[in-house]
């Protein structure tokens, strides 16, 4: 450890991953900055839910009740349309006390804001509008970033035991490190368009797996009463091969059925926008000497729903909760770090392997359209879907073929 260090964790990037974790750093007594580029409030492209996972999160940190009140729709189901336009509607689950049964759709302009002022009323040091240009390294050892504010030249240096790449799929931590791998097979790349008079939005998101972009899917997500989330998800690789244009084919499925009449009267409230998700379905190296990477920076993307928050609020939570342990042993070293990976896996492991097997069986339209049939007509079948996406079903069932007959010829 540097003597100059002024810090416990330096957090690089003030998005859900890097708020939770200066909210869980400050209950545990670590001292810690956090840094993000933008001036808050700022628009990041997303599709904007939040799972129950998100919920049980938000509850831990007292802030479930402040995310209610915020402007958004409140989820209590999830609409799932297979390429041949059938549908089957599953119930959010909640805990054995019948918790976080809920979810929202609140633009990241406003929730996130909502974080990251939450951090701030704790007293924890933050700068906005600070982009990091370099890391700072003793040895093999990361020991802290450097970078320029908003309108100044000069750079600035900080210093700390732990750093904590937050900032996202382009993640300048990861890339520094030699970490970053675009990985076209295992990233996603989303297009997202507000639309304001969207009809029958009520209280689900919609994922629509619809043949003009198979294996990817249309989304439908209810957001502030006056907008609706629209867009796309496909494989980087898919799209690249097949010289798929999103923008084209999103406005294309909107204007036919079964989604024309839902948008006759819809008009979009920007140009379309697209970004890249990293997803779980391949383990990512995620620590090193004195750092460890969080939320999207660390490719934790749902692979089936393509939701990316509420894991990563979960692994700031697990960061944070590893480098309280390395700072009061006072070893900041990959091997103690390690920790990290492997709880962060043991939590969300199980699910990212059943949404990366969900993704797969979408990229066969026959078996799709089997298993949403079936589940269309059949209870027993939606609810093994929502027993896998609730993370219910065991290991051991889920590791075996069998489940997955059980699943097809239920």
């Amino acid at each position: 450890m540097t003597k100059k260090s002024e810090y416990d964790l330096i957090i690089v990037g003030a998005g859900p991953a890097g708020t939770s974790a200066a909210l869980y750093a400050d209950r545990l007594g670590l001292k810690s900055l956090l840094l993000d580029k933008s001036i808050f409030p700022r628009d990041k492209i997303c599709g904007d839910a939040l799972s129950g996972k998100s919920v049980r999160i938000l509850r831990e940190l007292n802030l479930l009740e402040k995310t209610r009140n915020l402007p958004g729709a409140h989820i209590k189901r999830i609409t799932f349309g297979g390429p041949k336009y059938q549908q089957f509607d599953l119930h959010l689950k909640g805990d054995s006390q019948g918790r976080n049964d809920e979810g929202f759709s609140i633009r990241r302009e406003i929730f996130d804001e909502m974080m990251f002022r939450s951090v701030q009323e704790k007293g924890v040091e933050t700068l906005e509008g600070f982009t990091v240009k370099s890391l700072i390294q003793e040895g093999s050892q990361l020991v802290g970033v450097s970078g320029t504010l908003e309108g100044v030249t000069e750079e600035k240096s900080f210093y700390g035991k732990i750093i904590l790449g937050a900032d996202g799929a382009k993640s300048v931590v990861a890339r520094k490190m030699k970490l970053y791998d675009m990985d076209m097979e295992n990233t996603s790349v989303g297009i997202r368009c507000y639309y304001e008079g969207v009809k029958d939005l009520t209280d689900q998101i919609e994922l629509h797996y619809v043949p003009e972009l198979n294996p990817g899917y249309l989304w439908i997500f209810p957001s502030d009463g006056i907008r609706a989330n629209i867009g796309v998800g496909l494989s980087k690789d898919h799209a690249k091969k097949k010289k798929i244009n999103l923008v084209k084919v999103m406005e294309e499925i909107l204007s036919k059925p079964p989604f024309a009449e839902r948008f006759a009267d819809a008009k979009p409230l920007e140009k379309p926008k697209g970004w890249n998700l990293p997803l779980g379905s391949v383990h990512r190296e995620n620590h090193g000497n004195g750092f460890m990477l969080l939320g999207d920076s660390a490719g934790l993307v749902d692979p089936f729903t393509g939701e990316g928050i509420g894991n990563a609020l979960v692994s700031g939570k697990i960061a944070v909760e590893t480098a309280k342990v390395a700072c009061d042993a006072n070893d900041l070293t990959s091997k103690i770090l390690s920790r990290y990976d492997q709880n962060l896996w043991d939590e969300l492991g199980s699910e990212l392997r059943v949404s990366t097997k969900l993704q797969n069986l979408a990229k066969s339209r026959f078996l799709l359209n089997f298993v949403m049939g079936r589940a269309a007509n059949n209870e027993g079948v939606r609810e093994i879907i929502s027993g896998m996406l609730a993370n219910e079903i065991p290991k051991d069932q889920l590791s075996n073929p069998l489940f997955y007959l059980k699943l097809l010829f239920y």
